[in-house]
């Protein structure tokens, strides 16, 4: 049952060489709980190595602007900043002023949902969290400060959130680039000739004979989740066997939303619809007018939910009369219920996509399979804490050439909404360009 808490704090963000000490000796069990004992491959160092070696001498300042595909990525840059790039460039000998690190931004309800070790680790190694929905000057306060004034770039995910998928880039938000150009001002006004550079990571998962076999106990799962015969499996495709039990999660869905199931559009057309829904139906229940684009109406929906949750202006529940502290729980319990819809609708917009054929690359298949069981667990009132991730037998990691924003700034002076779409655009292709590099070298 779910009950009202007092809201989550965290402490001010300073890194903390105690806590990376101790963390030195926890985080190879821990990526290989992650990863499994999956290969991180480097491609393109050189750049990794060119960005870092300025930043951290300030002859620049940098924003690591990371592909969020998978959820995994920020632990696994994390250590890869701090525990592995040192040595990789000591093998091309390479030197930095320090060592490499990044302060990563996190969203506040992370704290929330990710319990004490994110309340305690997260503010011990930098990060910094901001609020998507709320205005938050103290958060990009810090932000500024960090990129600005700090010892180390800034990492953060211009996809906003995790986007489950590799090999597409689903969308952008213009955060990201809004904050590069400000900060590249401000760095104009207070150091003459230190640019601003925008470092594009994308981040790429490969898998070999184990991934299949994990895919195929994986996508059995599904099906006996469905209700689907484990014996008559054997009989049917990979391809037919994922459209039914997709076909089967939707049409589950569509009778819940009160949708009529038409077979004659697509299966990411069908998807879309309950989506819509889903939303629609979680800002009915909080009575909130269904206004402005799809991720701001969701990113409303969790944060007022959240908020229903931890209350952040009751200081001491125990101390509320029973009557009032009973309803407080109620109103905790309903919103915890209205996120179900959020979480399905947030999930749902990225699985807009047709079924992979037959001859798919096993990563996609893989990923595939992935998603159409977070797809269930969503369906079922489960959340990204459900899902299931294959380990991988390979992580490629690869930088694209540094965006400098400084070099871009008498253009953002004149029309600033133009040459932020321009250098988002720009971001994109450096993105698309990374994913069939990696495809290219990997097939």
């Amino acid at each position: 049952m779910v009950s009202a808490s007092p809201d989550v704090k965290v402490s001010e963000p300073k890194i903390s060489k105690l806590a990376i000490f101790i963390i030195s000796f926890l985080v190879k069990p821990y990526m290989l709980m992650l990863f499994g004992p999956a290969k991180i491959k480097l491609q393109d160092e050189q750049i990794l190595f060119d960005i870092f070696q300025r930043a951290l001498s300030k002859k620049s300042r940098c924003l690591i602007a990371f592909r969020h595909p998978d959820g995994r990525e920020p632990q696994l840059f994390s250590w890869f900043f701090f525990f592995r790039v040192k040595a990789l460039a000591a093998l091309c000998k390479i030197r930095f002023a320090k060592r490499p690190h990044a302060a990563f931004v996190y969203g506040y309800e992370v704290a929330r949902w990710g319990g004490w070790i994110a309340r305690v680790v997260m503010p011990k190694i930098g990060a910094i969290p901001i609020h998507h929905t709320k205005l938050d000057s103290k958060g990009m306060a810090r932000i500024y400060e960090t990129i600005v004034n700090g010892e180390y770039p800034l990492a953060l995910a211009p996809e906003g959130q995790v986007s489950y998928s590799t090999d597409t880039v689903p969308r952008l938000e213009t955060g990201t680039i809004k904050i590069g150009f400000q900060s590249a001002v401000m760095l104009k006004e207070k150091f003459e000739n230190c640019p601003l550079e925008i470092l594009p990571l994308s981040i790429h998962f490969r898998y070999g004979n184990p991934g299949k076999e994990a895919m195929e106990k994986l996508l059995r799962k599904i099906e006996k989740t469905c209700g689907f015969d484990k014996k008559k499996s054997v009989e049917y495709s990979f391809n037919d066997r994922i459209k039914k039990c997709g076909n089967y999660i939707l049409t589950v869905n569509e009778e819940r939303y009160n949708i009529k199931t038409n077979e004659s559009i697509s299966f990411e057309e069908r998807v879309d619809k309950v989506v819509n829904k889903a939303l629609e139906t979680a800002e009915r229940m909080l009575g909130i007018k269904s206004a402005g684009e799809f991720f701001q109406r969701l990113y409303k929906v969790r944060h007022v939910c959240w908020d229903m949750i931890f209350l952040p202006d009751v200081k001491k529940l125990d101390d509320t009369a029973r009557i009032k502290r009973g309803v407080m729980d109620l109103n905790a319990g309903e919103a915890w219920h209205i996120a179900r819809h959020q979480e399905l609708a947030d999930f749902g917009w990225y699985f807009r996509k047709p079924f992979p054929p037959e001859d798919a690359a096993l990563h996609i298949k893989i990923e595939f399979i992935q998603n159409l069981w977070d797809f269930a667990n969503r369906t079922m009132g489960g959340a990204i804490s459900g899902r299931i991730n294959i380990p991988p037998r390979k992580v490629i990691i690869k930088p694209a050439p540094a965006i400098d924003l400084s070099a871009r700034l008498l253009h953002f002076n004149e029309d600033k909404r133009n040459a932020v779409n321009e250098a988002v655009a720009d971001l994109e292709k450096a993105y698309v360009k990374c994913i069939e590099e990696v495809n290219k070298s990997e097939n």
